[in-house]
């Protein structure tokens, strides 16, 4: 399975950007992954951002709540991380991540993921 991470930039504090994340492989059923997207920060651990199951339940990290949401378009293979009123704070290279899976409950531990993308660099400016 590949995923391409892409729809980073430069923006303003308070602005807004949209990730997408494009899977593609070979019998490749992206409605059965769970997705997801981590981010690291320059000095820090990769961190958990959202994920969305199957079914497209959502789970999101304390710090984004409300702010950023994560949706799934099975039809195009695609993810994506929409991100509101973005923060400074929120600097960072987003991952996007996947998981074939049909269990509901996932986890948000980076080792539990097996596939990566390769990163896309959101850069928030004050």
């Amino acid at each position: 399975v590949q995923l391409q991470a892409s729809g980073g930039g430069l923006v303003q504090a308070g602005g807004s950007l949209r990730l997408s994340c494009a899977a593609s492989g070979r019998s490749f059923s992206f409605r059965y992954y769970a997705m997801g997207w981590f981010r690291q920060a320059p000095g820090k651990e990769r961190e958990f951002v959202a994920s969305i199951n199957y079914i497209g339940d959502r789970t999101y990290a304390e710090s984004v709540k409300g702010r950023f949401t994560i949706s799934r378009d099975n039809a195009k293979d695609t993810m994506y991380l929409q991100m509101n009123s973005l923060k400074i704070e929120d600097t960072a290279v987003y991952y996007c991540t996947g998981r074939q899976t049909q269990f509901t409950k996932l986890q948000y531990g980076s080792t539990w993921w097996p596939y990566w993308g390769q990163g896309t660099l959101v850069t928030v400016s004050s």
